[in-house]
């Protein structure tokens, strides 16, 4: 690797690429996020946002990864309501996560780490990432339950002292938080307001649309989210995937 030391593989030359492989580089950090809405405050950029922010920090305390460019858009129909959102078909995403695998292996990554940072795209991460795993020599690794990444963020919330909870995570309180603490100028502090709060079925959400649920695409209140959280949040998250990521590489 060269004097740079950013582990985003988008930001390296091929040369620079191609030297780390040779130096040890063994593993490529594949968040798989979405463009979709995120309520009246936050940009519709929000999962993609975290998921560079995420994999860069499992690269780090990796030592031996990249990150790659985060996969965008995702499977994010159920927000058609609202304009901006742009979806892909579970079945192109599934496509489009194979291509990257197969390319990163091609290269000589012997791992490819999947981190989807949007719900809708567990589902399809976790039906396509054994098939890849057949068709590939690169070790394949979906670090993609979703139940786990929302008791994560609810544990960040509650580690930074926000004493809220959140059943189902979207435009709340802890994506806000996360934004605050990556980007705190893209969030629109004057636009925050409470969205659908309690409990949510995940069968009509899905069926029915978004603005089923949330007239403003908002579950929970953003209003408690703060940048110290979304640090907690974030480096909870990083700090629990990175420790799974290296179980299952000394297991291969």
């Amino acid at each position: 690797m060269s004097s740079r030391t950013s582990v985003r593989l988008a930001e390296h030359t091929w040369p620079e690429i191609e030297a780390a492989l040779d130096d040890g580089t063994t593993t490529a950090v594949v968040a798989v996020g979405s463009v979709e809405q995120h309520g009246p405050h936050l940009p519709v950029i929000m999962d993609t946002l975290a998921g560079d922010e995420l994999s860069r920090r499992i690269a780090d305390r990796l030592g031996d990864a990249l990150a790659a460019p985060t996969i965008r858009p995702g499977c994010s129909g159920h927000h058609m309501a609202f304009p901006g959102t742009i979806t892909i078909a579970p079945e192109t995403l599934m496509d489009l996560v194979r291509s990257y695998c197969e390319s990163l292996d091609e290269h000589g990554f012997e791992h490819v780490v999947l981190v989807p940072t949007h719900g809708g795209n567990f589902a399809p991460v976790n039906t396509v990432a054994p098939e890849i795993a057949r068709e590939i020599d690169a070790n394949v690794i979906a670090i993609a339950d979703l139940d786990e990444n929302m008791r994560l963020m609810n544990e960040g919330l509650r580690e930074a002292g926000v004493e809220y909870e959140e059943p189902v995570i979207h435009a709340g309180a802890a994506e806000t938080a996360i934004v605050l603490a990556v980007n705190e100028g893209l969030v629109r502090t004057d636009e925050l307001a409470v969205g659908h709060e309690g409990e949510v079925s995940a069968s009509r959400l899905l069926s029915e649309g978004f603005d089923a649920i949330s007239e403003n695409g908002v579950l929970g209140d953003p209003r408690e989210g703060t940048a110290e959280a979304g640090e907690a949040i974030l480096e909870r998250i990083a700090t629990a995937y990175a420790e799974r990521i290296d179980a299952e590489r000394d297991a291969t």
